[in-house]
């Protein structure tokens, strides 16, 4: 497996497009829409929140009905959530408007949507965008990238990776782009994520390597406690790359299912360090837990404590902190058996050891935290299981954002 340059676009068959439709703000790139030549298996990760957008629902029942997915239109600006039947009718224009201009069938067009709840969609700018992306598409790697930044909102960067792998002796490509940077605690997965991959596999394989890697890598990443109502991955396979369809487990199915960590780790670790306001990507990194649940739950209290995240804005090694965020996260272990250090690419400094305090010099402790990604280690010497989180550190600007996010 390799990184190239690029992202959904770089698989066999896929193109994107993107324009300025005046959705909330006027000369604003604010729409998307990636397609595939021929019909793709698709699959999916959605909120857990029970408050849904429309557009959310509208693409489990297409993932969740077992019916080819050829084409995804995303718009940012207005999330389409708790908008009523107005919401889903939105949905239905702007998959029938792709239907008319490309001749896909409309229960076969994915939409997402993201930005301010409660607002209802303009759709006449819907359709018309719509129509002006239809003429546009392209299968450049300008052109996806253009794709990944007409989705955000109050993300920095725009996020897309893609990569190559063998399957069968076949040289295969998965590329995708993401955005998020607030509202971001996920418990599925996060924000918006859109890839794209020329492998033939099987529906229900493809689900099973989405699922359990969206577990290890868009669910261990939070910003603020906040899990979106819009949130979903969706991943297309269209075959193009001519591999024998993966039907088991087995070497290929494997090797899909690397590359598919690399590209999801990938793009949540990008949006940990693009949170609203961040200034630094705060890593957790648990081992030796009783068990994965364990070091989940403790790795993730540790990157979703305020208290934490501020301490690595402040460059404040105050080991307390962690310490406290892991005992009240239901996770059972003795404080005793714990070791817990501090480490970035200045260095490493030991703080804690298992049940007391370590005298440490403070001047290396600052210059470590003073880096662009902080990790905190933990040895918990109680088993053998590890798991890593990921998330930002908590600054003046994250307030000022979301104090004014509707104007």
């Amino acid at each position: 497996m390799k990184e190239i340059q690029g992202g959904i676009t770089s698989a066999k068959g896929f193109k994107a497009a993107s324009c300025a439709a005046g959705i909330k703000y006027q000369g604003r790139t604010d729409m998307a829409m990636v397609y595939s030549e021929v019909p793709c298996v698709s699959a999916g990760t959605f909120t857990s929140n029970v408050v849904k957008a429309a557009c959310v629902q509208w693409d489990m029942n297409i993932v969740k009905a077992n019916k080819p997915m050829q084409a995804v239109v995303i718009n940012s600006g207005i999330a389409n959530a708790c908008t009523g039947q107005e919401g889903f009718d939105a949905c239905e224009a702007t998959a029938k408007g792709v239907e008319k201009t490309l001749g896909v069938s409309f229960d076969s067009v994915a939409v997402a949507s993201t930005g301010v709840i409660g607002m209802q969609l303009p759709v006449d700018k819907l359709v018309a965008g719509v129509e002006a992306m239809a003429l546009a598409l392209d299968g450049s790697i300008e052109a996806g990238t253009a794709a990944s930044k007409a989705i955000m909102t109050t993300d920095t960067v725009n996020k897309e990776i893609a990569v190559e792998f063998t399957v069968g002796g076949v040289t295969a490509t998965l590329g995708g782009m993401s955005k998020g940077s607030g509202m971001i605690h996920p418990n599925m997965c996060t924000m918006l994520a859109f890839l794209g991959t020329d492998v033939a596999i099987e529906k229900s394989l493809l689900q099973k390597a989405v699922s359990e890697v969206v577990a290890d890598s868009f669910n261990m990443i939070t910003v603020d406690g906040d899990t979106s109502t819009n949130d979903t991955l969706l991943c297309m396979a269209n075959g193009l790359a001519g591999n024998k369809t993966i039907d088991s487990e087995g070497a290929d199915y494997e090797s899909f299912k690397e590359a598919l960590t690399f590209v999801c780790t990938n793009l949540a670790k990008r949006m940990a360090a693009d949170g609203e306001g961040a200034s630094k990507l705060f890593e957790a990194k648990v081992v030796n837990a009783k068990s994965v649940a364990d070091a989940k739950t403790l790795s993730r209290a540790i990157v979703g404590s305020n208290l934490s995240k501020a301490a690595i804005f402040g460059c404040d090694a105050n080991f307390g902190r962690f310490l406290c965020a892991m005992g009240y996260s239901g996770a059972d272990f003795d404080q005793n058996d714990v070791e817990l250090f501090f480490k970035s690419v200045n260095g490493e400094l030991k703080v804690f050891d298992k049940g007391t305090p370590i005298v440490f010099d403070e001047d290396k402790a600052l210059e470590i935290m003073k880096a662009d990604a902080v990790t905190v280690y933990v040895d918990m010497h109680e088993g053998d299981a590890e798991a890593t989180a990921w998330g930002c550190d908590l600054t003046y600007d994250y307030v000022k954002i979301n104090a004014d996010y509707r104007s």
